[in-house]
């Protein structure tokens, strides 16, 4: 018998996630000149990598021969400062996803269940699948959450519900007071993790404070990431904050050192740099009216977007991104999504949102 038949058949039937195409294997691909081709395929922020950032990151390059704090300390007192809560209420994870998985490592068992809805973010059945439990995937209403359907799919062996908000990949928002509604109604022995990766990206009349509900209900667990707006994808950084119970459970089951150094510092420098995150917030309102302006002069359907992409529909999803990778254009098929016909692409700076709409009008001549 083959040694990989050996791992257990729910590990066999993981289909990976598969990533945006970077920019060196698209040069490789298409024999197309690096520096001139723009991605705007992986929600990356445009404007580059907080200045604080970089200072803190230039400060501990020295030390890269000791190992990181295993306890991210200083981070989390940052953390902890900026969001009003305790600092044994945090879960430092290698990005999000890390931390997507450490929940259900501690409070997902094999046989269990987990909801997400359609459409929503693809290591939620990735991550459910990993541990060999089993997802309930509830159909999606206006490409977003359909709170009352999910509340309702919650069975007896459910463990938890993910929720995205803003949503990945078709960028729907839920209101703050219909989240509150849902946790209310939600038993209070099945988590409910809400992945708030683009929440910083959201305008102030939308915003919410979460992370305050957590008090009220300690079943919920907030999970964000610095790889969107605070521009440290390539560093793999991200958080949950949960009550100290359940942090404690998801720090047990927590690799050691799962945060660099680089990463830690670089994210507490990040996490304060106001100017920085206004400067991002206010690029990316101005390229997403770019962009949607833009498709609308293409008569083309879009979905309206609180995070910094915009998911958009042109009917050959394959033969149109295709065209698109020969011009040198990256933005993100979502085929594997269910939504073949539909693109999403990143928010970018002016000239490259330019870019992509000038590449996109060819593509759709075929």
């Amino acid at each position: 018998m083959s040694i990989a038949l050996r791992a257990p058949e729910y590990i066999r039937r993981i289909s990976p996630y598969i990533p945006g195409k970077p920019i060196s294997e698209l040069a490789r691909e298409m024999a197309l000149d690096e520096a001139t081709i723009i991605k705007l395929a992986s929600n990356e922020n445009p404007l580059g990598v907080s200045p604080k950032a970089r200072e803190a990151m230039a400060a501990v390059i020295s030390d890269l021969a000791r190992y990181p704090d295993g306890n991210g300390f200083a981070l989390k007192q940052a953390l902890s400062r900026k969001l009003g809560v305790g600092v044994d209420q945090f879960v430092l994870g290698n990005g999000s996803n890390d931390v997507l998985e450490l929940a259900a490592r501690a409070f997902l068992p094999a046989g269990g269940s987990a909801v997400y809805s359609q459409y929503s973010f693809a290591v939620y059945s990735l991550a459910t699948q990993s541990v060999g439990a089993r997802g309930i995937e509830v159909p999606a209403r206006f490409f977003g959450h359909d709170l009352a359907a999910m509340a309702d799919a919650v069975a007896p062996d459910t463990h938890i519900v993910f929720l995205a908000n803003p949503n990945n990949p078709t960028g729907t928002f839920l209101p703050g007071k219909l989240l509150e509604s849902f946790l209310e109604n939600v038993p209070g022995n099945v988590m409910v993790l809400l992945d708030e990766a683009y929440n910083e990206y959201l305008p102030p009349e939308l915003r919410y404070d979460s992370v305050a509900w957590i008090a009220r209900f300690p079943n919920l667990v907030v999970s964000r990431t610095f790889s969107k707006i605070y521009g440290l994808a390539g560093l793999r950084i991200g958080y949950a904050v949960a009550s100290p119970a359940v942090a404690d459970l998801m720090n047990r089951v927590r690799a050691p050192f799962n945060a660099n150094s680089v990463a830690l510092a670089a994210a507490e420098a990040a996490l304060n740099d106001d100017e920085f995150l206004q400067r991002s917030y206010v690029a990316n309102r101005a390229g997403m009216a770019q962009i949607i302006k833009g498709l609308n002069a293409l008569n083309l359907e879009h979905i309206p977007s609180a995070g910094n992409f915009v998911t958009f529909r042109v009917g050959d999803g394959a033969g149109v991104n295709l065209r698109l990778l020969q011009q040198g254009v990256i933005v993100r098929p979502i085929g594997s999504y269910g939504m073949p016909e539909w693109l999403r692409v990143t928010v970018g700076l002016e000239a490259e949102n330019a870019r992509f709409l000038e590449a996109l009008a060819v593509a759709l001549k075929g």
